[in-house]
């Protein structure tokens, strides 16, 4: 029986105690989900991935990557997070690290949480400038503390022109930090995010900049990344992998996001509204959604990705794309990734 995998991008609250603008910011006003309306969800989600299983025949390999906002400052978040195990399904968490005391990291650990990724910028001069003065050396004693707790912790970077030259610091940090992971994303300019469009690397220095970073050998250090572009840097491909979505970007393929407020979008920064799950099946969304199918479907994609060999593989990063085009007055999610370097 064939296993697929399928995660859930769950921001629980759109509050955090950090300036960066990098953090989901919801509307104005917005009500969070209740504990009962977090049990409901939890419980159609089950029920949808059984159902999927026995439609299908196949092994559906669930997880929840829980963030905010910064999750931490939910007040319920440790009763969230059990309730969640319950269902025996993998949590890993994002957060700023800043909150995450002795006590929380050990409660994390007791509690079988996958893995915690902890947003780094850089050195803590660029850190501190991007996220608020004293955030680096707080981000860094939740490390410390998640560590001697025996997590898995990932310093995950988003990379842009603020913090590029800093990359090899970085691994440094991470490095003398004892870290298992250090992961990187692109900037997507979207949200409070917007203001930095012009900070947005072209694809020459995304190249360069992910030649290096893919380049590091550290012993116990391993660089990952979700990005679909970087995926192809390794891979041989010389036919084309066809109109069938088996890899890259998620969005409508292997995992669905959920706002705070319940609403449904594709991915954690692709802010398109598809239903909300207080009102909304997730398994119809999922299955009948314009958005959804049309993300799966190469005919309808453009420029370079329309005629890329690999877009059942890649199908560059729709947030970026998005994003991007938004910013030349289109706001065309099909678009072409504009830092695409792949030939």
């Amino acid at each position: 029986m064939n296993t697929h995998d399928f995660f859930i991008q769950w921001h629980l609250t759109d509050r955090c105690n950090l300036r960066c603008g990098h953090c989901y910011q919801g509307a104005a006003g917005a009500r969070e989900l209740s504990f009962d309306e977090i049990r409901d969800v939890l419980r159609e989600i089950r029920e949808t991935l059984w159902a999927w299983a026995d439609i299908y025949n196949v092994s559906i390999s669930p997880s929840f990557n829980v963030t905010g906002g910064e999750p931490f400052l939910l007040r319920n978040f440790f009763k969230v997070l059990e309730e969640i195990r319950k269902e025996e399904i993998d949590i890993f968490i994002l957060s700023n690290g800043t909150l995450i005391d002795e006590k929380k990291a050990e409660r994390l650990s007791a509690l079988g949480i996958k893995g915690i990724q902890v947003s780094i910028e850089g050195p803590r001069q660029i850190h501190d400038r991007i996220r608020g003065e004293g955030s680096y050396a707080s981000a860094m004693a939740g490390v410390k503390n998640l560590l001697d707790a025996g997590m898995t912790v990932t310093l995950n970077v988003t990379l842009s022109g603020l913090n590029a030259p800093f990359i090899h610091e970085l691994v440094s940090v991470a490095e003398e930090a004892g870290v298992q992971r250090l992961g990187f994303s692109r900037l997507v300019p979207c949200g409070r995010g917007k203001g930095l469009l012009h900070e947005m690397m072209d694809a020459k220095k995304v190249k360069g900049v992910y030649n290096s970073l893919l380049s590091v050998d550290v012993e116990g250090l391993e660089i990952v990344t979700g990005d679909p572009v970087a995926s192809q840097m390794d891979l041989k491909i010389n036919s084309d992998l066809g109109y069938t979505a088996s890899a890259g970007c998620a969005a409508g393929i292997s995992g669905i996001t959920l706002r705070p407020d319940g609403t449904i979008n594709p991915c954690r920064r692709l802010d398109i509204p598809l239903g909300n799950i207080r009102t909304d099946s997730l398994r119809e969304v999922w299955a009948t959604s314009e958005v959804l199918n049309s993300l799966r479907d190469k005919g309808k994609y453009k420029g370079k990705c329309a005629k890329c060999d690999r877009w059942a593989a890649c199908r560059g990063c729709r947030a970026i794309a998005y994003a991007y085009s938004m910013s030349k007055g289109e706001a065309d999610y099909l678009a072409e990734d504009p830092q695409c370097f792949i030939d």
